[in-house]
């Protein structure tokens, strides 16, 4: 039987196409894609390119006046598409098959679009082979996304036991409603490192790439709703208004000071100690200001906050309507060793900056308190209650300026924070320290209690006390032990003795007790949000705080760190110290420095006694009216 032979007609319409097939992929780009990183965009371009060459060959037939069968066009276009296409992509997957057996393995928790961009974004990567997804939704078991194969949360332990899953990434929606305490229990069982990655917000806004894979958001930890302020509340009692934030480069005034800017004030003044803290804060809220539009006027300024002449002339030359005081020493051991400079910066700190402020005529004034002036058993938590009284005294003193605190617990993020610590230490192969296996804690994040704050600052109408119900407190091992199972590590115990980690019990810290609490009173009063509470709690009168307070000046110019406690614990703050005096100073030379001031005394005419005796220290509350 003869074979077929073409004619010249069919051979020159052949070269017309070939040569015309390559300009069209030439012109589409597709000689220019690497192979490895070839999207499903080049499928599109390959079904053009070949769909362009099929249409010239039969065009050309006809123009030409040459006979081509009817079942050759279809067949070229089908060969074309095999071998163009086919060849490129089988290439691509040998390619990822060969990188994806030297990275490691792991599986997506979320079948949503952070997953599918983020399992594409890591097939392109170096250093994570994704394998399959955990879809929440449990249609889609057993089902095929991009490529990869989806399980039910169900048959979570299955699906990382036979694909060999060695980490786990969480990427779920912010949409999706999820139970995420529930999630993260389940996972914690797994003993697998468990990581999370960007909104898809956070993307689409460039503050974050897909594939930037971090460690679990602090809310995670946390296992409960943040709460919700009401923006518009706290937009009106901030927009276009001068603002001030004491300690604006600490964890919590910088926090503050991030969302203060975003409600457009009419200017925002940090006020600061700390020289880099403060050129820190300002920088990154200068890029704020640019990257948002916002057009803040931002003013940083170095001072302290026991000046009280620099505080009011800040105050006057910017007209401040609102003033933020995060600015105290919150560290509860080093204040316990350094009881004079806690005293001065949270007391006379408070109560300098609060005068300056009501001579300035500042119109509202927030102070950030804590669980631990409640029933305290240390000098931070004394001197912070302290604090909390002087302003209730001033508050009766005076209707101009509306004086407001806010009470909350442990912040989570924050400089001191257990969890950067623990998270060094499990990195490091432990042991993971913990005061004691039953001390509780309450706990919140930093924009948690900064929304409370300004949340507060917007309700406030003079002397209220504001709490939030935080729900359950807790437990620090448990919260030791739930980092170290989601990064992979267990426990060694005498029951588990192949674990990586060992929790190691240090004892209570001076002045640190078990349980902390947030109200001193039982009889809280609701307020317009579901999650704040107002205490109601014993005060002092303006005559009873200023005498106070003029005892604890002549104890501190006289360096009588006995006579400092004393004067706090005879004044209701509740304060009931489990040890002696911790003041390191004091410990080594009790009368050196009430000698010194005594000295001192005598030579400039500042009040000093040395060697106060606790006894005969008058006691606050004598009716005595005095003007610090």
């Amino acid at each position: 039987m003869a074979l077929w032979e073409p004619n010249k007609g069919q051979l020159l319409i052949s070269l017309l196409t070939v040569v015309f097939t390559l300009g069209v992929f030439v012109r589409l780009g597709l000689y220019r894609a690497v192979i490895r990183y070839m999207s499903d965009r080049a499928f599109i371009t390959i079904i053009t390119g070949v769909a362009a060459s099929t249409l010239l060959l039969v065009l050309l037939s006809y123009g030409l006046n040459v006979f081509v069968p009817r079942s050759v066009p279809l067949i070229y276009s089908a060969l074309a598409f095999i071998f163009v296409g086919g060849s490129r992509m089988s290439m691509r997957m040998l390619v990822q098959y060969s990188s994806g057996r030297d990275k490691e393995r792991v599986g997506i928790i979320g079948a949503g679009k952070t997953a599918v961009q983020l399992a594409k974004a890591l097939q392109q990567g170096d250093e994570y082979h994704p394998v399959m997804f955990i879809s929440l939704i449990p249609g889609n078991h057993k089902t095929l996304i991009v490529g990869l194969p989806a399980f039910a949360l169900s048959h979570l332990e299955e699906a990382v036991r036979s694909h060999r899953v060695k980490r786990l990434l969480l990427a779920v929606d912010a949409d999706m409603d999820v139970n995420r305490r529930q999630l993260l229990t389940q996972l914690e069982k797994l003993n697998l490192p468990v990581q999370t990655v960007p909104s898809f917000s956070e993307v689409i806004a460039g503050q974050a790439r897909i594939n930037d894979i971090r460690d679990l958001e602090i809310e995670d930890l946390l296992g409960r709703d943040p709460v919700r302020p009401d923006n518009a509340q706290v937009a009106s009692s901030l927009f276009e208004r001068s603002v001030m934030v004491t300690g604006a480069g600490g964890s919590i005034g910088s926090e503050l000071c991030r969302q203060i800017i975003r409600h457009q004030p009419k200017c925002l003044v940090l006020f600061e100690q700390s020289e880099f803290a403060l050129y820190a804060i300002e920088r990154e809220l200068q890029q704020i200001n640019a990257a948002e539009g916002l057009d803040v006027c931002v003013h940083p300024l170095l001072g302290s906050v026991v000046h009280r002449r620099r505080c009011e002339s800040v105050m006057r030359s910017f007209a401040v309507q609102t003033v933020y005081h995060a600015a105290a020493y919150k560290h509860v051991p080093l204040v316990e060793h350094n009881v004079i400079e806690g005293v001065q910066n949270n007391v006379f700190g408070t109560l300098h900056t609060a005068e300056a402020a009501v001579a300035a005529g500042v119109e509202l004034f927030v102070l950030i308190s804590t669980d631990k002036a409640v029933r305290s058993t240390n000098v931070m938590g004394a001197s912070k209650r302290m604090a909390e009284l002087v302003l209730q005294g001033l508050a009766q003193r005076q209707s101009d300026t509306v004086f407001s605190m806010v009470r909350f617990g442990n912040v989570l993020g924050s400089s001191g924070s257990v969890v950067p610590l623990f998270r060094d230490q499990i990195s490091s192969g432990g042991p993971v320290t913990v005061t004691h296996p039953d001390i509780i804690r309450y706990f919140m994040t930093l924009p948690e209690a900064s929304q409370l704050v300004l949340q507060a600052g917007s309700m406030g109408q003079g002397g209220e006390v504001f709490v939030l119900d935080m729900g359950e407190p807790v437990k620090i091992a448990d919260l030791a032990r739930k980092m170290m199972h989601l990064m992979g590590r267990r426990e060694r115990t005498a029951e588990q003795p192949d674990g990586e980690i060992e929790l190691v019990f240090s004892g209570l810290r001076p002045g640190e007790k078990l349980f902390e609490e947030l109200l001193i009173g039982d009889d809280p009063q609701g307020t317009a949000h579901p999650r704040i509470m107002m205490a109601r709690e014993v005060c002092m009168t303006w005559p009873e705080v200023a005498d106070t307070v003029k005892q604890l000046q002549h104890a501190s110019q006289a360096f009588d760190c006995e006579g400092v406690l004393l004067i706090l614990k005879t004044a209701p703050t509740g304060f009931a110290p489990n040890g002696g005096v911790g003041d390191l100073v004091w410990n080594l030379n009790p009368r050196s420095g009430v000698a010194r001031a005594t000295d001192k005394a005598g030579t400039d005419g500042t009040a000093g006694r040395a060697g106060t005796d606790l006894k005969s220290v008058p006691r606050a509350g004598n009716g005595k009216r005095g003007q610090i």
